[in-house]
């Protein structure tokens, strides 16, 4: 066998655990276990998560859109919950507790530990939530289900980005766990999720923009607040780019 065939299965082979890697940690999906950990390199491939989760999420609402185009988002919102175990949601309510609820980083990163959900958590959640369901009904209504998998697909590369540009304000929990991800991974990242919305035009482009915005502000806060990024601070990333881009998707597009 050539070097170079030996070469190109080792790289599908690695490509192939990377998106495994992925699935496996932003996902509940019913997986083949492995004890092999990709580790941070595969944070690239987190993206690729997104276009399943959205492709299942987009299946979901098309199903159910016989009932409506607001109980079709109403369901699509939660089967996103139940395949990725609501774990954004929890770090979006986390991060809102313990931001805005402590008045030093010690307390503020308790808070954002302790697995109890305060008022700011609620709502943060709330607010969140109704943004995505109310931009969710409208690109239903107008069948736009490939803006739904790109938003999904951007929604999880800032995740890597952070996890790049910061460094982890505890020094435990899952971010920590998975190490800093390395300028390759995170740039892999950023132009998966860039090129999903770019595939939109324009309206894509102005989605990302605001995706874009929202990430920067929130990244700011918590490195004034905590002195970096948490495994909260990274699901409050993707929910908040999520709702920011198909807020604006929605009301361009309809």
């Amino acid at each position: 066998m050539r070097q170079s065939d030996i070469t190109e299965k080792v790289s599908v082979a690695v490509i192939c655990a990377h998106i495994l890697g992925g699935l496996r940690l932003l996902s509940r999906l019913p997986l083949p276990q492995s004890e092999d950990n990709p580790g941070p390199a595969a944070a690239w491939a987190w993206p690729v998560t997104g276009v399943v989760v959205g492709s299942l999420v987009a299946g979901v609402a098309a199903l159910c859109l016989p009932l409506g185009a607001q109980a079709a988002a109403a369901i699509a919102l939660g089967a996103q919950a139940m395949i990725t175990g609501a774990m954004h949601e929890d770090g979006l309510a986390d991060s809102a507790d313990g931001l805005w609820g402590g008045w030093d980083r010690a307390r503020r990163l308790d808070i954002m530990k302790d697995s109890h959900i305060g008022t700011y958590g609620v709502m943060a959640l709330l607010v969140v939530a109704l943004i995505r369901w109310s931009a969710l009904t409208t690109l239903i209504s107008g069948g736009h289900w490939g803006a739904i998998v790109a938003v999904a697909v951007f929604s999880r590369a800032p995740m890597a980005v952070l996890m790049w540009a910061m460094e982890n304000a505890r020094g435990t929990g899952l971010a920590q766990s998975v190490g800093r991800v390395p300028g390759r991974a995170a740039a892999g990242a950023a132009a998966l999720g860039g090129v999903a919305l770019l595939m939109l035009g324009v309206p894509g482009l102005a989605a990302g923009v605001a995706g874009i915005g929202v990430v920067c502000v929130l990244a700011l806060v918590a490195r004034a607040k905590i002195g970096g990024q948490t495994g909260d601070i990274l699901g409050a990333s993707q929910q908040l780019a999520e709702a920011a881009a198909l807020c604006v998707l929605a009301a361009v597009l309809h």
